[in-house]
């Protein structure tokens, strides 16, 4: 948690480091063993005894936690599972974060001695409007979600599942400068994510040369792999891309997707040519109604631990 010197860590925290860990759950009225507790589910790392790593932030975040058990609005396994998915959510952010700071200093050339100056400066410029937009993008986010599940009795959700799959990442990548790795893979998630997100879909995670997507329906999720895989078919400096998708029911927890048919759509991927869709019977029966797509059914495949079926791969209908 510790910076070395220069003043960095306060620059980030915007306040000034005054506790121990063990100050900090006294003052938050908490044994030290469960304001431990969710310091581990934040992410966060644990300090010595001794250091003096916390700042009046650090006593309001615990007695702001502590109090959403002890109002009853959450039992504390819920606070826990909340408090995992925010930190591990504020740690993919704050990497990013960071690695675009290093690299806006590398582009402008500034040495490593004075990279500490350089950090606080840039700190006290970016940190105030970071914070303001992640508020504002986390309650826009909040306002989407709460109005899609509000009303949904979620251990029977039903959605339509798609994963797009770099072909030959693994050897591309042993082909490649570590440079263009990282110009290929912002490129393929920003894409990915505009695509998926404006007609319709909803992205899930990103695995660097994979996207897990779902839609609420079978045809927006098909119209959102033939986007992504239509640019890469034409070969612009980019790998194949291959898509896996199923419908059915998912369980949600945590921002993540699980089941039969998350599991399904994975395994389809997996044996997709590259550049083909290939979908299970389920979620290509949704579309048979839907003449903007072509249906073809395939040789059926041993799908490893969910037996045999005959997919379809999925193409745009030819225009008349």
């Amino acid at each position: 948690m510790a910076f070395d010197g220069d003043g960095l860590a306060e620059s980030f925290l915007r306040e000034p480091r005054r506790y121990t860990s063990h100050q900090v759950a006294e003052m938050a009225g908490v044994p030290f063993y469960r304001a431990r507790r969710f310091w581990r589910a934040l992410g966060l790392p644990n300090v010595p005894d001794e250091a003096v790593e916390f700042t009046d932030s650090d006593v309001e975040a615990l007695r702001t936690l502590v109090g959403m058990v002890t109002s009853g609005i959450y039992d504390e396994e819920h606070v826990l599972l909340m408090a995992r998915s925010l930190g591990r959510a504020m740690s993919r952010l704050a990497d990013s974060q960071a690695e675009l700071g290093v690299e806006a200093l590398d582009q402008a050339g500034v040495p490593l001695a004075e990279r500490p100056r350089a950090w606080r400066r840039r700190a006290e410029l970016v940190v105030p409007d970071l914070a303001r937009l992640l508020v504002y993008a986390w309650q826009r986010q909040l306002t989407a979600a709460a109005g899609r599940i509000a009303e949904q009795d979620m251990s029977a959700v039903r959605l339509a599942v798609g994963f797009a799959d770099l072909v030959a990442f693994t050897r591309l990548s042993r082909q490649i400068t570590a440079s263009e790795l990282a110009r290929l893979i912002d490129g393929f998630e920003g894409r990915s994510a505009d695509i998926v997100t404006s007609t319709g879909g909803r992205v899930v995670k990103t695995l660097g040369d994979s996207v897990l997507f779902v839609a609420d329906r079978p045809d927006v999720a098909a119209e959102i792999a033939l986007r992504l895989v239509e640019p890469h078919a034409l070969g612009r400096d980019m790998p194949e891309l291959r898509v896996g998708m199923a419908f059915g029911p998912v369980i949600w927890r945590m921002g993540d997707v699980f089941g039969t048919t998350v599991n399904l759509a994975s395994r389809l991927t997996a044996l997709s040519l590259p550049g083909t869709i290939l979908a299970d019977p389920d979620f290509a029966g949704e579309l048979s109604d839907t003449h903007a797509y072509r249906l073809r059914e395939v040789n059926r495949l041993s799908v490893r631990g969910l037996g045999e079926l005959a997919p379809f791969t999925i193409t745009r209908a030819a225009r008349t």
